[in-house]
């Protein structure tokens, strides 16, 4: 069973070629990374798949169905959870007030006015699953302005958590930590694993060889290949893409 495929999609700006007859596959459960060097159309892709750009050729099916023209809400709705590469919380408001936001707008109702938001059981129920999923429960009551930026990005996976995920979207989810903080994303990504489909892109290869199952690598944005860890780190091609020669990545 495939729960997301993509076949040759194709994004052009003008005469610029981003995304290049790109296929790919996840099946259930799958941690699948997307690499490439820089200006590889690795975050365009995953913008595509969102639904926030729309591709110029190809599709996109999810569980069998085309999803290729449907808007980003319709995609949410259908089960596809997005991170992003920079930071965006509400940094007035508290750590379960942040999730409760994304619980409420995954609902898609509006908050009851007379009753007091951070009494709706509905609401924090499903919130203070999410804090506990990533790892946040003891931080629930502080105020996100007040959190580390790894904190804030592990904020940003349960309120992406929150919304009940079947596939989840993670542009860059370690971008800008220290290695402490690093670790402590990948212990959680790690601790999601076969709970949820996931399409990982990320530069820290330590975090990508530790965590995918399988990996695929854009150039150009066009796949030059798609393997295990030790498939694409032992890729002659793949190792002429980042250093030029044939080295092993280690």
């Amino acid at each position: 069973m495939v729960m997301l495929r993509v076949e040759n999609l194709v994004k052009r700006f003008g005469g610029l070629t981003v995304t290049d007859e790109l296929s790919l596959e996840l099946v259930p459960g799958e941690l699948h990374a997307v690499i490439g060097p820089n200006g590889a159309g690795k975050t365009t892709f995953i913008n595509q798949l969102s639904g926030e750009i729309a591709p110029t050729a190809g599709r996109i099916l999810f569980d069998g169905v085309d999803i290729t023209q449907e808007p980003p809400y319709r995609r949410a709705l259908m089960g596809i959870g997005r991170s992003y590469q920079i930071s965006s919380v509400f940094r007035d408001l508290t750590v379960l007030q942040n999730v409760a936001l994304a619980v409420q707008a995954h609902a898609g109702h509006s908050f009851r006015f007379w009753q007091p938001v951070m009494k709706q059981a509905a609401l924090l129920e499903p919130a203070r699953a999410a804090l506990a999923q990533a790892g946040l429960a003891h931080m629930a009551d502080m105020l996100a302005a007040d959190m580390a930026h790894g904190e804030r990005r592990q904020l940003e996976m349960a309120m992406t958590l929150a919304s009940s995920p079947r596939l989840l979207l993670l542009d860059e989810p370690m971008a800008g930590m220290s290695h402490h903080e690093s670790r402590a994303v990948v212990e959680l990504l790690a601790g999601l694993k076969g709970k949820y489909t996931t399409l990982l892109v990320e530069h820290d290869m330590d975090a990508v060889f530790a965590l995918a199952d399988r990996i695929t690598v854009l150039v150009y944005g066009k796949v030059i290949a798609t393997g295990t860890v030790d498939e694409i780190r032992n890729n002659a091609q793949v190792s002429e893409a980042y250093f030029g020669s044939h080295e092993e990545f280690v």
